[in-house]
């Protein structure tokens, strides 16, 4: 018999929200996090919609959401927008006390060699088993996914006065257009502390940290604040999918659970996965079986039922990235953002209707006719 009945490879945001919601409701499995670095859940904030989940979700997640706001805007020249739309943040240092308190079995420093459906190897030689292993560890490298990037670099600043903010801007898009689609995103934490996140649509994932320094501290100065002191940074590199084979994608790892960005489960437009994780854990958590074969054909058909889902945004994606100049990629969000509130909720939830999507794809793009056109139709992949 093994050890240990589920083994999470990574302790990022995907496997942490399993492990926990295992804890709370099949506390009689035993399951191990392994994770590489020092601490579980790395150096993130992660951002939701709170009508991206249910009721039921939001309640058990609840001990995760540092920050909630009742409402968001988005700037762009020209225009904006208050949308009364709730929204949440949850930083990793949240993430990792909240496992630690559940009592989530972990070995930090876990350096994994070798991964398969029901083993790893560690770095020292270490073998370990269970019904099954799910690999959590971000993104892979694959060819099989063809791929755009919204990338970003953050700093959480305390400031010498209040900020004036009374909520997030998930989009400041007047500030100048470089390497593809520029906006600032601002969480306000608190009245006078503000997380200001450079953040790209690109098309490669280079991120030159000092530039990016530089381009925080001229806007900051824009907005007339002044820093008193720097309290942490972050970075984060996000996959855009503008298309792919699914069949290859699943085939490159045979019968290996995967979960997460490794899944691709993620939302395809944003690169956010706080949501699909938050799914992908209630899922798993009402298996009857956790053998490796049942985990990961759990794991596979919901990835491939949004995968079929989401081809919509992947044809956006194309529009975004494809069809027209990047340095006005800008004016197709702006465009979305004039859409009704509803659709907006759930574009971001995933869950568009035949409504939602006739709206999106109606009317006269800001881009050229013929590039949209053919940036819809030419995945340039097998779907």
């Amino acid at each position: 018999m093994a050890a240990w009945d589920l083994i999470l490879v990574g302790g990022g945001l995907a496997n942490g929200l399993i492990a926990y919601r295992l804890a709370a409701v099949r506390p009689e499995l035993r399951v191990l996090v392994l994770e590489a670095g020092r601490v579980l859940g790395g150096n993130h904030t992660w951002s939701f919609h709170t009508r991206d989940l249910t009721d039921a979700q939001a309640a058990w997640v609840a001990p995760f959401v540092n920050h909630r706001w009742d409402h968001y805007d988005v700037i762009f020249p020209e225009f904006t927008r208050r949308l009364d739309l709730g929204y949440c943040s949850a930083t990793s240092e949240r993430f990792s006390a909240v496992l630690d308190q559940a009592k989530i079995a972990t070995r930090l420093g876990a350096n994994v060699t070798e991964i398969g459906p029901t083993a790893v190897t560690l770095a020292d030689g270490t073998r370990m088993e269970a019904a099954a292993v799910i690999d959590g560890r971000g993104v892979p490298s694959t060819p099989h996914l063809r791929l755009a990037y919204q990338k970003f670099f953050g700093q959480d600043l305390r400031l010498a006065a209040p900020h004036g903010l009374t909520g997030p801007v998930v989009m400041d898009a007047t500030v100048t257009q470089e390497d593809g689609y520029r906006f600032v995103y601002l969480l306000p934490f608190e009245p006078d502390r503000v997380l200001v996140e450079d953040t790209y649509y690109a098309d490669t994932p280079a991120l030159d940290a000092r530039a990016l320094r530089a381009r925080i501290d001229a806007y900051v100065k824009v907005r007339g604040w002044t820093v008193l002191r720097l309290l942490r940074e972050e970075s984060g590199i996000l996959p855009i999918t503008l298309a792919g084979d699914i069949d290859a994608f699943w085939a490159a790892q045979p019968g290996q659970p995967r979960a997460g960005l490794r899944a691709g489960l993620f939302h395809p437009t944003t690169g956010y996965s706080f949501a699909e994780a938050v799914r992908l854990a209630d899922r798993l958590a009402s298996l009857p079986s956790f053998e490796a074969a049942a985990v990961h054909a759990a794991i596979e058909a919901t990835a491939r039922r949004r995968w079929r889902e989401q081809r919509i945004f992947r044809g956006l994606n194309r529009m975004l990235f494809q069809a027209g100049v990047p340095a006005e990629r800008w004016t197709m969000m702006r465009r979305f953002y004039r859409f009704p509130r509803d659709t907006i909720t759930r574009f971001y939830a995933g869950a568009l209707t035949g409504l939602d999507k006739m709206r999106l794809l109606s009317g006269k793009p800001p881009v050229p006719i013929l590039g949209a056109i053919k940036a819809l139709l030419d995945n340039g992949m097998h779907e």
